[in-house]
């Protein structure tokens, strides 16, 4: 199992910017892919972005131009830069870790308020 620890949520206004982190505990050469996801309450839990090994990144619709997820491989961590938000942006957001020694991994959450 991966342990990932995320970090830099927060309370911001709607058109405001905030930037995610998150610092897995193995190395990148044994991760395949590393990306955000998010749960509103209420709600299901949805993809927001995705980074895989190589380069290639996902967005959803609701979030394509506004997010940018980028990644450092000798840090082990992967970043969520917000732009823009939206009220309905505001969610937990999990960062998670597909690697070579185990299914998925999910890190612990970190809150994302966007006030209106």
């Amino acid at each position: 199992q991966v342990q990932l620890v995320e970090s830099g949520g927060g309370l911001v206004q709607a058109g405001g910017s905030l930037r995610l982190s998150c610092a897995a505990s193995v190395s990148s050469l044994a991760i395949t892919a590393m990306g955000w996801a998010r749960q509103a309450p209420g709600k299901q839990r949805e993809l927001v972005a995705t980074f895989h090994t190589g380069g290639r990144t996902n967005y959803p619709d609701p979030v394509k131009d506004r997010f940018t997820i980028s990644r450092d491989y000798t840090k082990n961590t992967v970043y969520l830069q917000m732009n823009s938000l939206k009220p309905e942006d505001t969610a937990v957001y999990y960062c998670y870790a597909d690697s070579i020694f185990s299914a998925r991994s999910w890190g612990q959450g970190t809150q994302v308020t966007v006030s209106s």
